[in-house]
C-alpha cells in the first residue's frame, strides 16, 4: 500500500493510492496515518481502494506520518559521504534528533532560517516503526517496521558544526524535515538495501547513489536503537545520505532563496521544494 496524508497543514486527512495512482479518501476508516493505525495495518489491507471516494483536485500532500513521537536520524552512515565530510564511519551509529516541529510535506518550501549561510540537502531513506519494542533482536527487527519513505534531511551546517553542542540545532529548523509523498508499506519494498536514490538542485544532479552502500542496515538500526529506548508506533528513523551534499563540494555549495530541490528514491516517490527566506 501507498498511504498518504493530504490537505491543509495541521488538518491532513488519511488517504491511499489505488492501482492507477489516484488518491482515495480513507477518513471513514481511520483517523490518521499515525500511532496505533500503523501498529495494525491489516484493517487497511482488507479495504479495496476502488470502493473509496476519489479525492478531487490536487490537494497539498502532507507529511506521510502524523503524530510522530521520535524523529531519529543516523549520521555518517555511508562511507563515501563520511569521506566527503572529512570524517570516518564511526564504530557505532551516530544518532541525533530532528525535532518534530521540523516535519513538513514533501513539496512544502525549504525555509532558510535567519542567519543561515550553509543550508544543505540530504536525500535519505526513512522508515517508521509499526510495532512497539525494546531490546529487539536483529532477526526480528523488520517485524517492527511499518513502511518506508523519502526524507530530505535538510541541514544548516554552520548551526550544526560551528555553534557548539549537539547536531540537532542544525537539523531542526522549521521545514527541515520533509517526508513523503507516500508511506510505502513494508510488504511492497522487496529490498530496502538496494534502492536507487537521487537529488537535483536547479536541475543539476548532485546526489546519485543507493542504499546498497549504507553501512548500518535497517534491521541493525532497529535492533541497535531499541537497546537504548523503547521504539513506539509512529517513531521515524532517517538512515543517512550518500555523497553529493553541498558541504562536500569544492568549493562548498549551499542553498539560497529561489533554488529548487528535487529528490526521490526508487519505488518511494519524489519530492520538490522551493527555497524561501524566513521572515
Amino acid at each position: 500500500m501507498k498511504l498518504v496524508r493530504y490537505g491543509p497543514r495541521g488538518a491532513e486527512k488519511p488517504g491511499i493510492l489505488d492501482a492507477d495512482g489516484q488518491l482515495r479518501d480513507l477518513s471513514a476508516h481511520v483517523p490518521d496515518i499515525a500511532g496505533e493505525v500503523l501498529a495494525d495495518l491489516s484493517r487497511l489491507h482488507a479495504i479495496d481502494p476502488e470502493t473509496l471516494p476519489l479525492v478531487a483536485g490536487t490537494p497539498r500532500i502532507g507529511a506521510c506520518v502524523g503524530g510522530i513521537g521520535k524523529f531519529i536520524c543516523i549520521g555518517l552512515n555511508y562511507s563515501d559521504h563520511a569521506a566527503e565530510s572529512g570524517m570516518v564511519v564511526p564504530p557505532e551509529p551516530v544518532i541525533f534528533a530532528k525535532y518534530t516541529s521540523a516535519v513538513c510535506g514533501p513539496d512544502d518550501p525549504i525555509i532558510i532560517p535567519r542567519g543561515s549561510v550553509k543550508t544543505d540537502w540530504e536525500v535519505e531513506l526513512a522508515f517508521v516503526i509499526g510495532k512497539r519494542g525494546k531490546y529487539i533482536a536483529e532477526a526480528d527487527a523488520m517485524d517492527h517496521v511499518a513502511g518506508f519513505f523519502v526524507c530530505n534531511d535538510v541541514s544548516e551546517r554552520s548551526f550544526q558544526a560551528e555553534r557548539s553542542g549537539q547536531w540537532s540545532k542544525g537539523k531542526s529548523s522549521d521545514n527541515f524535515g520533509p517526508i513523503g509523498p507516500w508511506l510505502v508499506t513494508r510488504d511492497e519494498v522487496a529490498d530496502p538495501d538496494d534502492l536507487h536514490m537521487w537529488l537535483d538542485v536547479n536541475g543539476k544532479r548532485m546526489q546519485d547513489g543507493g542504499t546498497a552502500t549504507m553501512v548500518y542496515k535497517v534491521p541493525f538500526l532497529v535492533s541497535y536503537l531499541s537497546q537504548f529506548f523503547t521504539l513506539h508506533p509512529g517513531d521515524v528513523v532517517s538512515t543517512g545520505t550518500p555523497p553529493g551534499v553541498g558541504l562536500g563540494m569544492k568549493p562548498p555549495q549551499y542553498l539560497k532563496p529561489g533554488d529548487v530541490v528535487e529528490l526521490g528514491i526508487e519505488g518511494l516517490g519524489r519530492q520538490r521544494q522551493t527555497c524561501i527566506a524566513d521572515n
